[in-house]
């Protein structure tokens, strides 16, 4: 098949890494595989080496940037009309919010037969304004009419698609966005080592988070929740994997509130990185306040990590309460500092939910069963013209 996934940015996050283990995965299964990506990075990291190492055709569309701005997404669209009138695919596969309303435009304009998009997030959530959350639930609507199917990352994000009448809900899908399991095993790393390298006290109960520091990712609660945890338990120490715009704001903040030596910044890593600093780590706090279903969830319990988090969209398919976690209200900080002290007091039952959790996502998340369920939509929504050729007895 010719297939022309877009996606709006190439920076370190979730929805990439899931776009390019999917793109590379299709490439390598015989498909003519083409990426189209806006230019755009940032202090949350690039992953365009990534892209252009993955066997796959890679092209970046200048004009596709995330911020709205009607004349360059006019030009932006205009230019994905004509790159998909080149390429003549036979499905367009779109990622987020931008590249998810213009690509789709684009597509059904030159006549693709096949349009799908997933929902990594819901491009309409509650940390927007309401003029924004209207403009592009309206948007949503009219673009749903062209898309033949609707892939999700969990059922969270149908239950809210549907709810606010995107599109019925047999035009929907939950393909788990997937992971490079083997990769993520706790018996391939030397957790101590990389405490020392860390400058991190072995005695200590580590909390890892791994998010962009950036609004609505849940700093500001987590901070919080930093704060009355330490007190409680003075041998917590705080991991913070990632980098954004405001990490000069919470580095003031920590140091006004006294915690800047419990809370340790990593900055910026590999994606590859990730699974040994989750081996010097406890434990994870997801604070997000908007997410599809939590990747960094996914990757400690993985690495047999217990989560404490909250309860927003599609986290409670990861994280059971008392089974492979602590899931607490939305933006309840008490609780969160609650659920971190209970985990950290009780090295036996981290273990447990982070054996529980492990082997829940082994069956769940791997990349490969990902790419044969978008396959599978594929073939669906497309009939016979996509399928291959039956191969008979007297051609084997």
């Amino acid at each position: 098949m010719r297939i022309c996934h877009v996606i709006t940015r190439l920076i370190v996050g979730g929805a990439q890494e899931n776009t390019l283990l999917t793109c590379r995965e299709l490439h390598a299964r015989g498909h003519h595989v083409t990426l189209l990506a806006g230019p755009q990075t940032g202090p949350e990291g690039s992953m365009h080496l990534d892209a252009e190492t993955g066997g796959h055709d890679v092209r970046i569309v200048d004009s596709l940037r995330r911020e709205v701005n009607p004349w360059r997404d006019w030009i932006a669209l205009a230019r994905l009309r004509d790159i998909l009138g080149q390429l003549n695919p036979d499905i367009v596969h779109t990622h987020s919010s931008k590249a998810g309303i213009l690509a789709r435009l684009a597509a059904r304009d030159v006549g693709v037969p096949v349009i799908v998009h997933t929902i990594h997030g819901m491009s309409f959530n509650r940390t927007q304004s309401l003029p924004a959350r209207w403009l592009y639930t309206c948007l949503e609507r009219y673009c749903a009419d062209f898309t033949h199917r609707f892939i999700c990352v969990a059922d969270a994000m149908t239950e809210q698609a549907v709810a606010a009448g995107v599109a019925p809900a047999d035009r929907f899908v939950t393909i788990r966005s997937g992971i490079e399991i083997t990769r993520f095993d706790a018996e391939l790393y030397d957790g101590r080592t990389v405490r020392a390298r860390l400058g991190l006290p072995i005695d200590a109960v580590v909390v890892a988070t791994i998010a962009r520091l950036a609004p609505n990712k849940g700093y500001e609660q987590l901070i919080a929740a930093v704060q009355l945890a330490a007190a409680i338990d003075p041998r917590l120490r705080f991991l913070w994997i990632g980098d954004g715009p405001s990490r000069p704001h919470y580095q003031r903040r920590l140091e006004e509130l006294g915690l800047g030596d419990c809370v340790d910044f990593v900055g910026l890593v590999r994606p590859e990185q990730i699974p040994e600093l989750l081996a010097a780590s406890d434990m994870l706090a997801h604070a997000s306040l908007w997410e599809g279903l939590p990747r960094a969830a996914v990757q400690a319990l993985l690495m047999g990590r217990p989560v404490a988090c909250f309860d927003t969209d599609g986290s409670r398919e990861v994280v059971a309460d008392h089974q492979t976690g602590r899931l607490v209200p939305m933006g309840d900080v008490n609780l969160l500092a609650k659920a971190i002290c209970d985990l950290a007091a009780d090295a036996r039952q981290r273990t447990a939910m982070g054996r529980a959790g492990r082997q829940l996502c082994l069956q769940q998340f791997d990349y490969r069963a990902m790419v044969d369920g978008i396959e599978n939509v594929y073939f669906e929504v497309g009939g016979d013209r996509l399928r291959p050729p039956s191969i008979g007895r007297g051609d084997r």
